[in-house]
């Protein structure tokens, strides 16, 4: 019995050892969702089917018009505004990246998660970007959120 004990003991005092060491450690970064071809093809498809019209083929938008889509800040940078952009459109006279354009854009919030989530991803990863992909789950996460205002 005092065999048991011990061994409860020692398992015991162990394992509030291992998490004091581990509190106050932040969790690591999640890494960029990987673009595989199957994102990209079905993006590109959405691509053609809603944003070619104003971002044009080579994603360099209409000057003054429609915005670039080539190494933007809107683009390349946070996430969760990119996302609002499809979710929400962008209103006319919005600045990016110190140029001012005049077309409204409308929201994009009828697509499925998975459409926003395969298209962001090829706009980030086409037309000379390089950046992560976006997971359906973010998206979902921000729509949830908006949905909640």
């Amino acid at each position: 019995m005092k065999r048991v004990l011990m061994i409860l003991l020692i398992l015991t005092t162990g394992g509030i050892k291992l998490s004091a060491q581990t509190k106050g450690k932040k969790a690591p970064a999640a890494k960029p969702k990987v673009v595989t071809g199957a994102v990209m093809a079905n993006g590109k498809k959405i691509y053609g089917q809603y944003c070619l019209a104003c971002h044009m083929a080579d994603g360099a938008g209409v000057p003054n018009m429609n915005p670039p889509l080539t190494k933007t800040s809107y683009v390349l940078g946070d996430k969760t505004r990119l996302i609002n952009v499809i979710l929400n459109g962008l209103a006319t006279g919005e600045e990016i990246d110190g140029e001012t354009y005049t077309n409204i854009m409308p929201p994009h919030n009828f697509l499925k998660d998975q459409e926003i989530a395969d298209v962001l991803s090829f706009v980030r990863n086409s037309f000379g970007n390089k950046a992560g992909g976006i997971s359906v789950a973010e998206v979902k996460a921000i729509r949830a959120k908006n949905t909640k205002k």
